[in-house]
């Protein structure tokens, strides 16, 4: 029974360590999900391994001959010795995986006592990160080895943050924040999904974690920061609009780099539709924006596109953006 018991253990926990069923963790808090993931795998594999040698053996062992035409054996009460060991190991085994997930969970989730804090906004269908210097950008820089603590919300439907290296994952629901803490302690860049199905362009609404180093990431920060803008706008902040809206993820536009989405249609050659609407350029892109289904263009379908920018967006900053597309485009 031992040999069997060994060659279940060896066979099971082969398949457990040679496939790579876990990313590579890049925090902290994902290192000690991992060590929980696989401290509850082995003892589950021990018990496997128990269990099927008994099976085995038992079935080898008192299998009936087939010509045993004997009636069943005699009938033998409980034994008390064994029923307090098949009682008290598993007791001891689920109170153990208890007790490391509860230690796992709370330093998880213990901040430090100055974490850099960032606001995760996600909206159809784009992430959007906010920094302590007022500035929002579509990808989220990391610096290595610091607490960081994400207070995440949603402008319209629920979405879900998930990071796979970092083995977190939470929600974004409109009108609360939700908090999840990260240290980073791998350098590299990672995609950043959402897992909370939010409509049509749900499976397009990825953005990406870049874990600097410090040096890189205070360089990063200190050209990032731009000066504020005039009362007039300008391009800094049209494209400060454009970003903090979404409109990053979800149309191509080569006046700003990164916007390469693909969930509605290209930015560059506005002038075309404006032209076969019978409309000045300026005033087809103020449409499009705040009653973005009088024109629908060809391959693209409704319901995408929220609705509701000619509310959310302050008149100032729509005039602006309207006159930067206008400027930039074809």
């Amino acid at each position: 029974m031992v040999g069997i018991g060994l060659a279940a253990a060896v066979i099971s926990g082969a398949v457990a360590l040679i496939v790579p069923w876990l990313p590579i963790a890049a925090t902290r808090e994902a290192g000690r999900i991992d060590f929980t993931f696989w401290f509850a795998t082995v003892i589950s594999l021990f018990v496997f391994a128990f269990v099927s040698a008994v099976l085995i053996y038992a079935f080898l062992k008192f299998r009936v001959d087939e010509h045993d035409y004997s009636e069943d054996g005699p009938p033998i009460h409980g034994n008390t010795v064994l029923e307090v060991i098949w009682t008290t190991v598993p007791f001891v085994l689920v109170l153990s995986i208890a007790i490391v997930s509860a230690i796992v969970l709370s330093k998880d989730g213990n901040a430090g006592t100055n974490p850099l804090k960032i606001t995760v906004i996600g909206q159809q269908f784009a992430w959007t990160f906010e920094y302590p210097n007022g500035q929002i950008y579509p990808s989220l820089h990391l610096p290595v080895d610091r607490h960081v603590m994400l207070d995440i919300t949603s402008k319209d439907v629920i979405h879900s943050f998930w990071v796979p290296q970092f083995a977190q994952k939470e929600d974004a629901v409109p009108g609360i924040n939700t908090q999840l803490v990260i240290t980073p302690d791998r350098l590299g860049t990672f995609p950043v999904i959402c897992v909370e199905l939010c409509g049509l362009g749900h499976s397009l609404m990825r953005s990406e974690a870049i874990v600097m180093s410090d040096a890189d990431y205070a360089s990063w920060y200190k050209g990032a920061s731009p000066a504020p803008p005039s009362a007039s706008g300008g391009a800094t902040a049209a494209v400060q609009t454009f970003t903090s809206n979404g409109c990053i993820a979800c149309h191509t536009f080569s006046a700003i780099p990164g916007a390469n989405g693909k969930v509605g249609p290209s930015l560059n050659d506005l002038s075309v539709s404006a032209t076969a609407n019978h409309e000045s350029l300026t005033a087809f892109i103020h449409q499009a924006i705040t009653d973005p289904y009088k024109y629908i263009p060809p391959g693209f379908k409704a319901g995408v596109m929220p609705a509701a920018f000619g509310t959310t967006i302050p008149k100032a900053q729509l005039d602006n953006l309207v006159q930067y597309l206008a400027a930039h485009t074809h």
